[in-house]
């Protein structure tokens, strides 16, 4: 039989040292998984084994504020260079603000069929690329200009197209991006350059019908 130490009640419990709960890593393992990837595909789709980039050869403008567009007529009529916007505004306004600073309609292309900043360059770098275009001036609000760039340097940088941001100035307009919306669009511009699918769309045309009618029910 063991005696109790001095200053120990016989038959009280032996104290033992707390032991503290370990914290569980919850929140983000997945989206920091995503964010590695897409780093990862960064400096891969830059291509660091080619040339230098030639200066600019086309402005980009990605529509959703004439603004945008105003600020790449100035850019064209300055540097003389073409015009390509994605998503802009009607053509009738738009050949009228490019007319004015002396841009033809030869000069400035029109492009309808992106509905979001994914398919802006979706939607423009396979043709950009069988132009031998290299290096495009990204001309977009400077509040869209951080996801527009990691969704561009992504998607056009997997066909060998350099970016170089012009941000336009939104003042009291701007409403700032979080993080899961430029991440959440890195991440479906990873994909598609994987994959060559926007994974958002396929999964809305696949279960769509499916939700809607689980809804109604």
């Amino acid at each position: 039989m063991t005696r109790p130490r001095s200053g120990q009640r016989q038959g009280a419990p032996q104290a033992r040292r707390a032991t503290k709960p370990r914290r569980r890593k919850r929140g983000r393992g997945r989206w920091l998984l995503l964010a590695l990837a897409g780093a990862g595909l960064l400096v891969f789709s830059r291509g660091l084994w080619q040339p230098p980039l030639p200066p600019p050869q086309m402005i980009l403008v990605l529509g959703g504020d004439v603004e945008r567009e105003r600020v790449a007529a100035e850019l064209a009529e300055r540097d003389g260079l073409p015009v390509l916007v994605s998503g802009g505004s009607n053509p009738e306004y738009a050949h009228w603000l490019f007319g004015r600073r002396g841009l033809d309609q030869g000069r400035v292309q029109l492009d309808y069929r992106a509905t979001d900043t994914l398919t802006n360059f979706t939607s423009i770098v396979d043709e950009l690329r069988r132009a031998k275009v290299r290096h495009v001036l990204l001309v977009t609000s400077s509040d869209h200009m951080q996801r527009a760039m990691l969704v561009g340097r992504l998607v056009a940088g997997s066909r060998g197209i350099g970016l170089t941001p012009v941000a336009v100035p939104c003042g009291t307009r701007c409403t700032p991006e979080g993080w899961r919306k430029v991440w959440g669009d890195g991440a479906r511009a990873a994909l598609w350059v994987l994959t060559g699918r926007d994974l958002r769309s396929w999964a809305a045309a696949r279960f769509g019908p499916l939700l809607e009618g689980a809804r109604g029910r």
